[in-house]
């Protein structure tokens, strides 16, 4: 699991533990971006200890708050391979927590094996997660009555720490020898992929 050094006064991600699902809850039911129409679809929602239990949540907490005050929190979903949620205080908003969360959430992903994560957003979110690297693979039909409009599905591809998107990498044979290949010189080892 990818950890951050806590540093005084700084912004650090811990694994959620069940005595965080009051918090979270709060933060999920007072945001402002499910004010007016988008009311209905987090009127009664809880985030409970059994869910932090189900699946990966991680929390960014402000490491120079004694009480470890909660900025931001995301869950990812193994199989099938999907952010639920993400959330950013309101008053911690514009301050990089949700590109940080973005960001770890990323490597957990790539941790555990997955070539892509897909994302059902909220829609004043779209253009978030498109800033993050998300891209756009569709709509979702509106589902009443909590969610009565169509939400944009995208998806974000988890590239290896190489650098290479996963589903475009094949191990292909190669013949010939090293000192064959331009820019390999004998001696030198290394692995000769194909893309």
């Amino acid at each position: 699991m990818p950890t951050m050094t806590p540093t005084p006064g700084a912004t650090a991600v811990r694994q959620a533990v069940a005595r965080d699902a009051k918090r979270l809850t709060r933060l999920v039911r007072g945001s402002r971006a499910y004010r007016d129409p988008y009311a209905a679809m987090v009127a009664g929602y809880r985030v409970g200890p059994d869910y932090i239990e189900a699946h990966r949540v991680f929390v960014a907490v402000d490491t120079g708050d004694p009480a470890g005050r909660v900025l931001g929190f995301y869950s990812l979903i193994l199989a099938p391979p999907e952010l639920d949620l993400l959330f950013v205080a309101d008053g911690s908003q514009g301050r990089g927590i949700g590109r940080l969360l973005v960001g770890h959430m990323k490597a957990e992903a790539r941790a555990a094996g997955l070539d892509r994560v897909r994302v059902v957003s909220h829609p004043p979110a779209e253009g978030f997660y498109l800033s993050v690297g998300a891209r756009l693979t569709g709509t979702v039909s509106a589902n009443p009555p909590a969610v009565a409009w169509e939400r944009p599905e995208l998806e974000f591809l988890i590239e290896d720490p190489a650098g290479f998107d996963r589903r475009a990498r094949r191990e292909t044979p190669v013949t010939g020898t090293l000192a064959e290949s331009p820019g390999v010189h004998a001696g030198d080892e290394c692995i000769l992929r194909l893309l």
